[in-house]
Formats: C-alpha cells, structure tokens, sequence
C-alpha cells in the first residue's frame, strides 16, 4: 500500500484498542494461539516492516487482530477461519473509526495470513504479517508451541517403531514429530521476505539440532 492516510489518534492508540478486543474475545480454539502468540507475531511484524518498509497503519491492527476469530484445527471450518477474522476484523476497525482506505489491506493481510487457506499475500504488508506468524512455528517458541498442541489434543510424541518417517508417510495427526516433516521444517522456504527468511532458516537449523538430539536420545545403544 502506498498511499499513506494521517491517523485521527497515534498508532499506539489503536493498538492498545486492538489488544483491548482480543483479550474480550473467547478462549482460544487451542493453546498454541493464546494471546501471547499474538504478542510476539505483532513484535515480529513490527521487526519485518521496518526491514520491508511496509505500512504500519495496515500490518499493526492486521497482526493484532489475525487470530481474533479461533476455530479449532480439527473443524471443516478451519480453512475459512482466517477470513471469518478478517471479516471481524473489519467489522471491528470500521465501528471504531479507523481510516476506511486502510481496511481492504487490513483484510487482505488477514486472509492471507493463514497456512491452511493456502492465499498468496499480494501486498508488503501481507508478506509481512504471514511471515510474522510462521515464524512463530519456528525455533523454540515454534517447537514448544508444537508440543503443547499435541499434548493438548492427545498426539503421541513419535511412531515407536519408526520415529521419524522415511520409511513411512508421516502422519500428523498421530505422531507430534511427523509435524516437522509435514509442516514445520518446509515453512522456511515458504518465507515472503528477505528478513523473514533469514530469520526462519535460523530458526529451522535449532529445530534440526532438536531432531538430531532426539534422534541420539530415543536410539538403541
């Protein structure tokens, strides 16, 4: 987005808003996205648009406010959860008066946030609050936010007979470490910007220490 609009109130303003009304809403669908999940993909973004120079006005309310509708992982609602929360999202801004040339970005950026709806962000501020939030499935906050799912929803730690699928199709929705080799060790590549990436190929090479320490933990002698 190009065009930069004056503000009514500072920025800081609108993010107190922001976290104000996604502290209101209903208990997180899982407890990888809790409101501190939210915290830290919004001091990301904040880290990726300054290196990106994107607008702030646009990826501040959009990072705040990505996750403000949960849907659990396991509903065939998932998909579409990212734009029922850009829709509140919207919904929200526009009751509370932010400028309404920012809101198509604010949706778009929201939208296109989410993994499994699968949509390309087309705008610098989109790249910049998809890449915010994959980072959080990487490094240790990711690692930990990975166990603490499965252990929420029941998921063993590995297949015994073959903790790490080579022989076997991975199957996440069994094994916790499958999900590395499904998802999480693939998001690298997957990064929109120069500083996401560099940060995500960091926090990747951990989450391999952490496979290879587990590797020799769990192995016969």
């Amino acid at each position: 987005m190009n065009e930069h609009l004056p503000l009514d109130e500072p920025l800081a303003i609108w993010q107190r808003r922001c976290e104000q009304y996604v502290s209101r809403t209903p208990h997180p669908a899982d407890a990888a996205h809790d409101l501190a999940h939210i915290q830290r993909v919004v001091a990301t973004a904040l880290t990726l648009a300054r290196a990106e120079q994107a607008e702030l006005a646009v990826v501040l309310p959009a990072a705040w406010l990505h996750d403000c509708v949960s849907v659990p992982k396991s509903s065939p609602q998932r998909a579409q959860a990212s734009r029922m929360a850009a829709d509140a999202a919207d919904e929200f801004l526009r009751a509370a008066g932010y400028p309404t040339a920012y809101l198509p970005a604010i949706h778009h950026a929201i939208v296109a946030h989410s993994f499994s709806a699968n949509i390309a962000p087309l705008t610098a501020e989109a790249r910049v609050v998809q890449d915010a939030d994959r980072l959080d499935a990487l490094g240790a906050v990711g690692l930990a936010r990975c166990l603490m799912l499965s252990g929420q929803v029941g998921r063993r730690l590995y297949d015994p007979a073959e903790p790490f699928p080579q022989q076997r199709p991975p199957d996440d929705q069994l094994n916790t470490i499958d999900h590395f080799f499904t998802k999480l060790l693939r998001l690298a590549e997957s990064m929109q910007t120069a500083a996401g990436r560099a940060e995500a190929m960091r926090r990747t090479a951990f989450m391999h220490q952490f496979l290879a320490q587990l590797a020799g933990e769990i192995t016969a002698p």
